[in-house]
């Protein structure tokens, strides 16, 4: 195992994990486990690995418009930072222009590069809104996250039917009513079809 490669090194600790937990690393269900693991923590924590820069690189553009833009619905898989077990839900996620805009596939990219870390819900969801401000510089920006924790659904409170919803509001989202009202209008005010 060499000290640079942190696939092999967390694979022996879930090994360890396995032995500390009265279970035989060596029996025919567990014995690949350390290496799937290893594997699925390096792609759930990914997040630690991107850069914004890149995700935004030659996808802004400039555009004379200044109506609200709004992504809704991007699902979001993440992990608490408490307890490492997961949290998923979606992002709505808008702003309104000042001359630029941005490819909307980036708005879920950006989404991922956080979600994809050890996070708390309130940062994961300044952090989109803070992104998209940095990379833009909008006349505003509002991100919506709604999830259910697993950590509260599983163990300690045990409230299967529990979410929680943390919202960042910026510039006119969080200066300007009707902006704002808009905004969640435009997200929870979703016609039936």
């Amino acid at each position: 195992m060499s000290d640079n490669d942190p696939t092999s090194a967390l694979s022996e600790l879930v090994r360890q994990q396995l032995m500390l937990l009265g279970e035989d690393p060596e029996r025919e269900g567990l014995k690949k486990t350390p290496d799937r693991v290893a594997k699925s923590l390096q792609f759930l924590t990914s997040g630690y690995r991107a850069d914004i820069t890149k995700i935004v690189n030659q996808a802004v553009f400039r555009e004379g418009g200044d109506e609200m833009v709004v992504v809704r619905d991007i699902e979001l898989y993440s992990m608490c930072e408490h307890h490492m077990l997961p949290f998923f839900g979606k992002a709505h996620v808008a702003y309104v222009p000042d001359g630029r805009v941005i490819g909307l596939s980036k708005i879920p990219r950006l989404v991922d590069a956080f979600a994809r870390r050890l996070q708390v819900q309130e940062r994961l969801t300044h952090q989109i809104a803070q992104a998209l401000e940095c990379a833009l510089k909008p006349k505003g920006v509002g991100v919506i996250v709604e999830a259910r924790h697993l950590c509260m659904m599983m163990r300690g409170v045990e409230k299967q039917n529990s979410s929680a919803s943390s919202s960042a509001m910026l510039g006119l989202f969080r200066t300007d009513s009707k902006t704002r009202t808009e905004f969640l209008s435009l997200v929870h005010g979703r016609a039936s079809g």
